[in-house]
């Protein structure tokens, strides 16, 4: 299996730090293109990082090259301060990236969704995730991945408190064998299960990921 060449977007939260500290520790992976708003201040001999405008997406279109787009960006209402900047963050730069990434010849995709993501549901977030989903698997990327987990554990330093508490309530519904399906995930496991789908030699096109074990 040649190296390859792994372009991230989202590489400053949760699961795209955990995703990138990965890839770059991988022998499997030639390079690591980060593409971020703010410097994460990170160097490894691996390591690309572009500081972009995602409102300008085109702009940068010729430095969107490699084999597989891990894409993570993701934000809350509270942090982005109303539904349409929202809806740009989780849906519009994700589209415009893979759009880019696409008509580059990048060949395999792999999408962070979201438990429930259904583009008719009646709540915002799992609507727009849902509609993402849609949109992406219209591209001709040789493979696409996407992966719905539950409530993610992210790493200590970056759990808010309101996070501790219903991580607490799920394990003990999970103990007593409620919302099993709901287990809370680490994210160091998502990103390592993200990993390995692109390692693997998929027949299918597109694959969906319900369950991450």
């Amino acid at each position: 299996m040649k190296k390859l060449d792994a372009l991230v977007i989202g590489a400053t939260g949760a699961t795209g730090q955990e995703i990138v500290s990965q890839l770059l520790r991988d022998d499997s992976f030639n390079s690591v293109s980060i593409f971020v708003r703010k410097d994460p201040n990170i160097t490894h001999s691996k390591l690309k990082t572009y500081i972009i405008d995602f409102s300008k997406i085109k702009n940068y279109k010729d430095l969107i090259k490699g084999d597989v787009l891990f894409s993570c960006l993701g934000t809350t209402l509270r942090v982005a301060g109303s539904k349409d900047k929202q809806y740009l963050v989780d849906y519009t730069y994700q589209y415009e990236f893979a759009k880019i990434a696409s008509d580059n010849g990048v060949a395999d995709y792999s999408l962070v969704s979201s438990i429930g993501a259904n583009e008719k549901s009646p709540f915002f977030y799992p609507k727009i995730k849902g509609e993402l989903e849609m949109a992406i698997k219209k591209f001709p990327f040789k493979t696409i991945h996407i992966f719905q987990p539950p409530t993610l554990i992210r790493q200590q330093e970056l759990i808010r408190t309101g996070e501790k508490i219903g991580i607490k309530i799920f394990r003990w519904l999970n103990f007593f064998g409620i919302l099993k399906s709901q287990k809370p995930l680490p994210v160091n496991i998502l990103a390592e299960f993200m990993i390995e789908q692109i390692k693997k030699k998929q027949k299918e096109k597109i694959t969906t990921f319900k369950s991450i074990n």
